[in-house]
Formats: structure tokens, C-alpha cells, sequence
């Protein structure tokens, strides 16, 4: 009986400490930067102090959450950091961050993709605006990058930027300001999202057009360029 009455509480340690372990990893990004849950699984984080505003929403069921909260965190700490090193000026900095959710095809199939737009102050002249998006293949369950949209050998930003060129220009009447050499480079491109009907991509300020422009977006109809293999 004794013997019976220790193994029923090692079981009862070993799965207490299996279900501490799984609650600690799937423990959330949102509760990992210190935000709260509100409805349609959003996250909202807001710090106020004499030194800085720091304010981010964003999803919390993004597939690959961990890469958006490390993304988050980096971003974070870097700005936090130089708020409150000696000698600051311009004091209080603000550090924003909003996302944007798109998805394509049907699940379990298809993409899901989420697109932050940051806004960073911190006591220059000129605060600056970019975007960083994360993407993920449903079906392979993977991040998806810009070199594995297409087919291997085709080229598609010979159609993708003239279609770039032509929206950034209406939006900024910024003509001719696009180089081919920059407009071809995929380097550019790496800030993306998929829905069914476009594909859309986002450029941070100072990428493709001069600094004064902000930062940009452009939707790429997909009947306008070569099939996505997604």
C-alpha cells in the first residue's frame, strides 16, 4: 500500500510538472512583453514614463508567434536603452508599433501574414516610420520569404516594380524619383503580405523614395504577375 501511495504522488509531481512546463510554454508574447489580451486576439501594451511612450498592438495568433515577440522585445529594449541613457535629450521619446493581419487560400492550406508599421521617436529632427512583416506558409508550416513566392527561375520584379513605380508616384508625386537599380534590387521587397487577390508590399521611409516621402505601400494585383506558388 505504501509503495502504491508513493507512486501515486510521484505521478501526481511528474504531471504537475509537465503541466507547469506546457503552461510556461505556451505562455504568450503578449504576456511575455507585459500587454494585455482584448477581444479578436490582439494584444495592446501601453508604458508611460517621464522618459518615453511605448505603445504596441498587435495578434496573438500569428502561427510563428515567437519570431513577431522577439521582433517586438529587440525592438523594445534597443529603444528603451537609449531613452533612458544619461544625457537624453528631448525627452519623452515615443516608440509605436500597429499590425495588420491578411490571409489567403482556406486553412489548413494558404498564408497568414501580419504587418507592423513602427513609429520612432527619439529627439531628432526628422522621427522615422518603418515596417516589418512576417509570413507564413499554412500548409508547409514555415515562414514564408520574398525568394520562395515564385517559381525557381522566373523574374518577377519585371512586372512587380513597374506596377510599384507607377503607385508610389501617384501617392507622392514623386516621378522618375524610383531608380531601376533600386527598384529591381529584391532586397527591397522583403516586407510583403498575401491575400487572395494582391500582393501587397510595404517600404519603410528613406527605402525606395527619399526620407520626406514616409514610408509607403503598394498593392500588386497577383493577375498581374507570375502565379505565386502559395
Amino acid at each position: 500500500m505504501r509503495m502504491q501511495n508513493m507512486a501515486a504522488i510521484l505521478f501526481t509531481w511528474v504531471l504537475l510538472g509537465f503541466i507547469g512546463t506546457a503552461q510556461a510554454g505556451a505562455q504568450s508574447g503578449c504576456a511575455e512583453l507585459g500587454g494585455t489580451v482584448q477581444e479578436d486576439n490582439i494584444c495592446h501594451l501601453r508604458t508611460v514614463t517621464p522618459a518615453y511612450t511605448l505603445d504596441f498592438t498587435f495578434p496573438t495568433d500569428y502561427p510563428d508567434e515567437q519570431a513577431l515577440t522577439d521582433y517586438l522585445v529587440q525592438s523594445r529594449d534597443g529603444f528603451v536603452n537609449v531613452a533612458q541613457m544619461p544625457g537624453s535629450r528631448g525627452l519623452p521619446y515615443e516608440m509605436d508599433a500597429a499590425a495588420q493581419r491578411f490571409r489567403s487560400g482556406a486553412p489548413p492550406q494558404g498564408t497568414h501574414s501580419v504587418a507592423l508599421k513602427i513609429f520612432q521617436d527619439v529627439g531628432g529632427a526628422n522621427p522615422v516610420t518603418w515596417y516589418k512583416a512576417f509570413n507564413f506558409d499554412l500548409g508547409l508550416r514555415q515562414p514564408l520569404t520574398f525568394d520562395k513566392l515564385f517559381a525557381p527561375g522566373v523574374r518577377p520584379l519585371d512586372t512587380v516594380f513597374p506596377i510599384v513605380a507607377r503607385q508610389l508616384e501617384r501617392q507622392t508625386g514623386m516621378n522618375g524619383a524610383i531608380s531601376p537599380g533600386a527598384g529591381l534590387d529584391p532586397a527591397h521587397y522583403q516586407n510583403f503580405a498575401i491575400t487572395d487577390d494582391e500582393l501587397i508590399f510595404f517600404f519603410s521611409q528613406n527605402e525606395l523614395l527619399p526620407s520626406s516621402a514616409g514610408a509607403t505601400v503598394a498593392h500588386v494585383p497577383r493577375t498581374a504577375i507570375p502565379p505565386l506558388v502559395v
